[in-house]
């Protein structure tokens, strides 16, 4: 337990200092083996806070198993991750603001560079989910993006950020600064189009 929980923190404060995660916002969790359990960021904690002692295990319905804090709301959309993708191992939801502003065109990014297209495979989904967190009724359609793109690396959410995954939180993290990344570089390509710096 204690392995996971150092890599929940690692990801946390790297996605912190990375700038895809400020203030007390985002999630990030990681499965723990062989159970149907995952350690939580608790609601209210900064990314760059995450300790050991802080930390939350609750089930796959984000209800508390162990630990003295709340957590996050988002804890369902975790477990429902988990619970039908066995091979995810980690997840981390940030609100990353070039990722955010992409997610406004409700257009799938486009995996434009060659290290997405290589890292990816697939674009990222994104999808319009009217609610400040993801509720049970809206998992259906969270899923179906997994079934257009099988190889689906994250997803993004209409002024709400990116969902990425992992085998490990910091895979997990790197997904988000990647996309990140990309979502930089389709809105200057965009300007780039617009201002005719670049052909279309």
């Amino acid at each position: 337990m204690s392995e996971k929980k150092q890599d929940l923190i690692v990801a946390a404060k790297r996605a912190y200092t990375r700038g895809i995660q400020t203030g007390s916002g985002g999630n990030i969790s990681v499965r723990v083996p062989d159970h149907e359990l995952m350690i939580v960021k608790p609601s209210g904690v900064s990314f760059i806070d995450c300790s050991e002692e802080n930390l939350v295990v609750t089930d796959f319905r984000g209800n508390l198993v162990d630990g003295k804090y709340q957590p996050t709301r988002e804890a369902l959309l975790h477990g429902v991750l988990y619970q039908h993708l066995p091979e995810v191992g980690a997840v981390v939801h940030c609100h990353s603001p070039w990722s955010i502003g992409w997610s406004y065109s409700k257009r799938d990014l486009p995996a434009l560079t060659y290290h997405a297209q290589l890292k990816f495979g697939c674009p990222v989904a994104t999808l319009d989910i009217d609610a400040p967190v993801v509720p049970e009724e809206e998992m259906p359609r969270v899923l179906e993006l997994f079934a257009k793109y099988p190889k689906l690396p994250a997803f993004l959410l209409v002024a709400h950020g990116v969902v990425a995954l992992g085998k490990t939180a910091v895979d997990a993290e790197h997904v988000a600064e990647m996309v990140e990344e990309t979502a930089q570089i389709a809105w200057l390509q965009q300007i780039g189009l617009k201002n005719g710096l670049i052909a279309g």
